[in-house]
């Protein structure tokens, strides 16, 4: 049966900590889905438990990223390889809500091309994480909401579900870090295509070391932030996968 969805994990050295994540994605998950691991050498902690779990979820595949490192090389990376017509994007520390994954595919499959998972909005909560962090990224999400109405309040969450026929037709420009949310997101608006959100609870992660790097990343974020407030541009054609 080919999935609906497309669930893409990027994962770094997480090793054991893998599992539970995977667990809650099988338990959580109704629609008939594929859960790309992907990871960025074969040395990766997380490759050799991924590919042990997936003898017996065959809905999990282990995936080695061959497009560089990074997460934002990882996700293009799946987003090139997924089966599905829908996309989601989760984190492997378990800090997202797995249980809300078919409801952004519905979303998505009812016609906008983003529906994003917000803590900002009304019923939306994070719990933990760093300050600095959580105050850059309320700020970008509120103000691009309001000014460049963007559709979400919360357009740095990577937790988002995402048509894969619009990822493929703006493609991907991000090369480092996980801009990549926002950079979909300052495209749907500049395409002027339909943006979803839903209250997402995020919880900092139990478990491991987050890889968010803010001191390094920001100035890719602040460059989509920009390109958001930008004129309309007429949305190319999308580009057909071998791979998929």
């Amino acid at each position: 049966m080919k999935p609906r969805v497309s669930i893409v994990v990027t994962a770094r050295d997480e090793g054991e900590a893998i599992i539970p994540c995977l667990v809650r994605l099988s338990e959580s998950v109704g629609l008939a889905s594929e859960i790309l691991v992907i990871y960025d050498t074969p040395e990766d902690t997380t490759a050799p438990i991924v590919q042990e779990y997936s003898a017996s979820h065959p809905e999990v595949v282990p995936t080695l990223n061959t497009y560089g490192r990074g997460p934002a090389n990882a996700i293009r990376y799946g987003f090139d390889h997924a089966s599905a017509g829908v996309v989601v994007v989760t984190m492997a520390d378990g800090c997202d809500d797995p249980a809300q994954i078919d409801q952004l595919v519905r979303l998505v499959e009812r016609g906008v091309v983003i529906a994003a998972a917000s803590r900002y909005m009304r019923g939306g909560q994070q719990i933990g994480g760093p300050v600095v962090k959580s105050l850059l990224s309320r700020t970008a999400g509120l103000t691009l909401h309001l000014f460049a109405r963007v559709g979400t309040r919360d357009a740095t969450n990577s937790f988002k579900a995402y048509s894969t026929r619009f990822v493929r037709a703006v493609g991907i420009e991000s090369e480092a870090g996980f801009e990549v949310g926002l950079e979909l997101v300052a495209k749907a608006r500049r395409y002027r295509q339909p943006v979803a959100e839903i209250p997402t609870i995020w919880l900092e992660r139990l478990q491991g070391v987050s890889k968010f790097n803010i001191a390094r990343w920001l100035p890719r974020y602040f460059r989509w932030y920009l390109y958001a407030f930008g004129t309309r541009l007429p949305l190319p054609e999308a580009k057909e996968d071998s791979t998929a």
